[in-house]
């Protein structure tokens, strides 16, 4: 692949990651909702938005890790990706785990915007390739983020 439609290319990904091409910006809900009112689980769904969130958030961490630490060993499925609270400890920690999310989706478009060769497979892994990690993070990302829409609306937040 020639130098600049490599360049657009992760130019896309990248603006797909951070949302707004095809799902709203995370950015744009997570701060729609209290820590205190994160923690509601709103009619008979099964998750708050903190759990929906968290879960989004942790999933974006696992694939950074994995893609950039040949040590990293992710935590077993379903257990390791969900918090078993519905609510944040406290407002820090609601804080905190917004921060983290934005800390790592900056990483991991570093990474994409770095020379790693994008179909290359990661070393590490099992023929992934970081075109197919970062198709995972928005795939991910857009499903979820619908989620946090439902819960938005079933809060009152929209």
């Amino acid at each position: 692949m020639d130098r600049q439609r490599d360049k657009k290319l992760r130019e896309q990904l990248v603006a797909h990651i951070h949302g707004g091409e095809a799902f709203t910006p995370v950015d744009a809900i997570m701060d729609k909702v209290t820590a205190e009112k994160a923690g509601v689980v709103p009619g008979k769904l099964p998750y708050s938005f903190y759990q929906q969130f968290y879960h989004l958030r942790f999933t974006q961490y696992d694939i950074l890790e994995f893609t950039r630490n040949s040590g990293y060993i992710s935590p077993p499925w379903p257990k390791g990706y969900w918090p078993e609270q519905p609510a944040p400890e406290n407002k820090k920690k609601w804080r905190e785990i917004k921060e983290a999310y934005v800390k790592e989706r900056r990483e991991f478009c570093e990474i994409l915007n770095s020379t790693h060769d994008l179909f290359q497979p990661i070393p590490h892994g099992n023929g992934q390739t970081l075109l197919r990690e970062a198709l995972l993070v928005i795939e991910h990302t857009a499903y979820h983020t619908g989620q946090l829409h439902i819960i938005l609306r079933l809060l009152g937040k929209t």
